[in-house]
């Protein structure tokens, strides 16, 4: 029923339904225009994570001010007169641009021991290293050895400076309520644009410094920044990478403009379709979905040389048969085979919807849609065009058997210890380095060593503080209980005009709380810089004679603290209002057996059982919390992902066969190959990260597809001449010689992805095409060994 409305809609009515994909060509080349990219750090994160909402109240709570930090580090030594010219010159080139709000550098911190004055006055007019008639040897040396500026805008060894350039506020989504969803995209286009020329014009400063220090750029709108450039990249080099390829294999195997013509059609056809259709619905490729691309130029050009392979051979068999029945019995006989290996690989890409990680889910729907389009596209452009030409044009000389799928015949009728050998061997490889997995990474090393993100990142981890931050909340006992248990510390307060909260709030007990938590933190190897109110309370003691400030004198001392100093270094860390204090710190991410999942269980341990805090008195927060909780979710994932993966393919071969011994016999190859290739990055010691993980399913969901096709045709032909020894000889010269083509051209267009510059993408190329070539080789010798055995097709 289905082959006849296909016939009928399809086949014999070629020139309509070319002119319907060529409107559907235009229609959606149009809203092609709407494919958009997305590099922003949500695109990292877990869906619905409450850990994220608390980070955003924590962030509105105690401000937060988006940066840039450049490292410089002068060629002469940093205090010398020409680097604090040259520092200075720089500072204001950059605070000229009219999208900066403010820029910090070592020349604006201000300097409290460098006058005899008293402390309120030294706070009320203090001097900086660039003011006349100030010391800056002194000045340099109290920024050195500050508990609040080492480590953040100077290194130890003094020689590495940090600027920070904060950027001026745009309007927050939250103030554009009004508008529409379409505006909203809009609008963050318009953002991402102009951070793009703002990093652009950064750069172009920096340059002109080259000659006198060495200068990175670092932080969030840098990195997004340059993700996006990574992604455009990587879709033009993946892109035309395998479409290149993909012509070379074509010319290889087929030795016909006419054969390359007809699959590249296609490929353009399924690609352009899809990209407007992403334009249409608004989905953003970020740099998890960057090759998508090249994926669905890589399955679309299996499909279609499977059909062409059979096509070709169908027409040797039968030469007297006109074109349109030729056409007619490929696509009877290829449509369930490929159909059914559509169904396998969307399935390995629908359980990528279960990690819960937004990229890594649009991921999945994307190649499912893709998948979809490709499909439909082949089953519809193919035919068509090969009914434009005449017999003579499509017909290619009958090549000899393939020498490789001839080898692997004979491999699978003598040989078959061996091969059952070298699959235990695989096996065992594999059980071992699946248990020396671990999803512990960090963040620099998703970048190439000559990018300027990990050349900037290097340095601020280990000269200024580290990169990662985490945040300890310290919640403390409602003030109404505070007074009562505490009211002698007050007593002498009396009820003049500053007797207010903010008084009430600095008590012995708060005090000592944070400086225990932030001395503790402090002396962790993974942690770099920390700060805290107690980082004030030393600055405080050493200016006070080195005389510890009681209670009273911290109140007082609060309420006469300038406003902007108040705002820019006490506010950030405690909160009167929410009676908490905030401790912040960096993680150093380069750091060589760090441990995230460990370090955090460590720190809420200790602080349960060393400084005897209660369960409800502190609270982690912060990006080391997020990204741990995106790692730890990866693992969990990947079980679920791969359980559901082999339960739902194994379900598709049974109602396909209609046998469960030859159902097993399909997926075990394609199972060992995915479960070696996790073997292989255990073995290797190589962390799973959002793009590897993804790897045993997606080959799964590919290199089943072999295992259909070669069923498929063993079924077809064991029924034509009774005998499995004769049929393997038959399968391997047919549809095995169209398998070896179809797994070359994926295992080298997954080959062109190490030509990115985002690691994770690196490592998903490499070993899903080793994962594919295992799998193509698994089903050409064990797969027919296994048939030869166990005789599913009866004696």
């Amino acid at each position: 029923m289905l082959s006849h409305l296909y016939q009928n809609t399809v086949l014999k009515n070629p020139k309509s339904i070319f002119v319907i994909l060529i409107i559907a060509l235009i229609s959606f080349g149009y809203f092609s225009k709407d494919f958009r990219l997305d590099a922003s750090s949500d695109t990292l994160l877990i869906e619905g994570d409450p850990d994220l909402e608390y980070l955003r109240e924590i962030t509105e709570r105690y401000g937060f001010k988006e940066f840039l930090i450049l490292t410089y580090t002068p060629n002469e030594r940093m205090i010398s007169e020409t680097s604090f010219n040259n520092l200075l010159s720089l500072k204001y080139k950059i605070q000229s641009l009219d999208w900066v709000h403010n820029v910090v550098t070592l020349l604006d911190i201000p300097l409290l021991d460098n006058s005899e004055a008293s402390l309120q006055e030294r706070l009320e007019s203090f001097t900086t290293l660039k003011d006349e008639n100030v010391d800056k040897e002194r000045g340099f040396n109290e920024i050195l050895n500050s508990p609040i500026f080492r480590n953040f805008v100077i290194s130890e060894d003094g020689k590495t400076s940090g600027i920070i350039i904060y950027i001026k506020k745009n309007h927050s989504l939250k103030q554009l309520q009004n508008i529409n969803k379409e505006e909203i995209e809009n609008y963050k286009d318009s953002l991402k644009k102009k951070n793009h020329k703002n990093i652009l014009q950064i750069r172009e400063i920096i340059k002109s410094y080259d000659n006198v220090a060495k200068i990175y750029l670092g932080g969030i709108p840098m990195i997004a920044d340059d993700m996006m450039s990574f992604i455009k990249s990587d879709i033009i080099v993946f892109g035309l990478g395998v479409l290149l390829f993909i012509i070379a294999t074509l010319w290889f195997v087929f030795k016909k403009l006419i054969w390359i013509i007809i699959p590249i059609s296609s490929c353009f056809f399924s690609v352009l379709i899809m990209t407007g259709l992403l334009g249409l619905i608004g989905w953003k490729v970020t740099v998890i979905s960057s090759n998508f691309i090249a994926l669905m130029l890589i399955l679309t050009m299996a499909m279609n040389i499977h059909i062409s392979t059979r096509f070709l051979q169908l027409r040797n068999d039968f030469p007297d048969l006109k074109n349109f029945e030729i056409i007619s019995m490929t696509t009877e006989k290829m449509f369930w085979p490929i159909f059914y290996t559509v169904l396998t690989t969307v399935c390995a890409f629908l359980s990528l919807i279960f990690s819960g990680i937004k990229p890594i889910i649009d991921f999945g729907w994307m190649m499912t849609l893709g998948l979809i389009t490709s499909f439909i596209i082949t089953f519809t452009l193919l035919p068509t065009l090969l009914s434009f030409f005449s017999n003579n044009n499509i017909k290619i000389k009958k090549d000899s058997d393939s020498k490789i799928t001839s080898f692997f015949s004979k491999i699978s009728i003598n040989n078959k210890n061996i091969i059952f050998t070298f699959t235990a061997l695989v096996i065992i490889l594999s059980v071992v380095g699946i248990s020396r997995l671990e999803v512990e990474n960090s963040f620099i090393n998703y970048f190439n060593k000559n990018t300027e993100i990990y050349k900037g990142m290097k340095l601020i981890d280990e000269n200024l503080g580290g990169t990662t931050p985490l945040e300890i909340i310290l919640k403390f006992p409602d003030k109404e209980k505070m007074k009562t248990n505490e009211d002698d510390e007050f007593e002498d307060w009396g009820d003049d005009e500053n007797q207010n909260d903010s008084k009430y709030w600095f008590t012995k007990d708060k005090i000592e709380r944070i400086k225990a938590v932030h001395n503790y933190l402090d002396n962790l190897p993974p942690v770099g810089k920390v700060l805290s109110f107690n980082s004030i309370i030393e600055v405080a003691t050493h200016l006070n004679n080195n005389k510890s400030l009681g209670t009273l004198e911290m109140g007082i001392l609060y309420s006469k603290v300038p406003e902007n100093i108040k705002k820019e270094i006490i506010d950030p860390y405690i909160s009167i209002e929410n009676n908490e204090a905030r401790i912040s710190l960096r993680i150093i991410d380069s750091q060589n057996g760090l441990r995230r999942n460990d370090l955090i269980q460590q720190i809420n341990y200790d602080l349960k059982n060393k400084l005897k805090l209660k369960e409800d008195e502190f609270k982690l927060a912060g990006v080391l919390i997020l990204f741990n909780n995106l790692l730890q979710s990866l693992f969990k994932s990947q079980i679920l992902t791969l359980g559901l993966v082999m339960i739902g393919i194994f379900a598709m071969f049974v109602i396909l066969f209609k046998n469960i011994k030859l159902s097993l016999i399909g997926v075990v190859p394609n199972f060992i190959a995915a479960f070696f290739i996790l073997g292989i990055i255990g073995l290797l010691g190589i962390p799973l990260d959002m793009m590897t993980i993804t790897i045993a399913a997606i080959t799964i969901g590919i290199a089943v597809d072999n295992s259909i096709h070669y069923i498929y045709r063993f079924k077809e032909e064991f029924l034509k001449n009774k005998d499995y020894n004769k049929t393997l000889k038959v399968c391997h010269s047919t549809v095995g010689v169209a398998i070896l083509n179809t797994s070359i051209t994926i295992v080298f267009g997954f080959s062109i992805l190490v030509f990115s510059k985002f690691i994770p993408t690196i490592y998903f190329g490499v070993f899903t095409g080793i994962a594919m070539l295992l799998a193509m080789i698994s089903v050409l010798t064990l797969l027919p060994s296994l048939i030869l055995i166990n005789k599913p097709f009866g004696e």
